[in-house]
């Protein structure tokens, strides 16, 4: 059945995150080791996502960033930056085969540009 839906009809299923929520994807990871041509295997993949510190903001509450006290100077990230925020953070929940997490707005730790070559130590 979701291999029916258009792309659209897909983001439209994405849901919105209410009050000081963040909702946020884990980028697609590497299939193969880095430097080389060894493939990951699948289990390994899927230990590695749950643990992931690098996560991208697809939408952000309504009431994310709103409390002038806590934040004095603004959000510290909006939609479409690229966050790290502690392992396992968040609710997880699965999107059509996808991993998204649902994070609280003070759980943003920083905002890099470009994620590429940033792993969990």
């Amino acid at each position: 059945m979701t291999d029916e839906l258009t792309p659209e009809q897909k983001a439209k299923t994405i849901p919105a995150p209410t009050g000081w929520k963040l909702l946020c994807a884990i980028p697609e990871m590497d299939d193969t080791f880095e430097g080389t041509d060894i493939v990951k295997p699948d289990v390994f993949i899927k230990q590695e996502e749950p643990a992931s510190t690098v996560l991208f903001v697809v939408k952000v509450g309504l009431d994310a960033y709103k409390d002038k006290v806590k934040f004095p100077y603004g959000p510290w990230c909006k939609e479409g930056d690229f966050v790290l925020v502690r392992a396992y953070s968040g609710t997880r929940l699965k999107i059509f085969d996808r991993e998204f997490r649902l994070i609280n707005d003070d759980q943003v730790e920083a905002v890099v540009e470009d994620p590429r070559g940033i792993s969990r130590a």
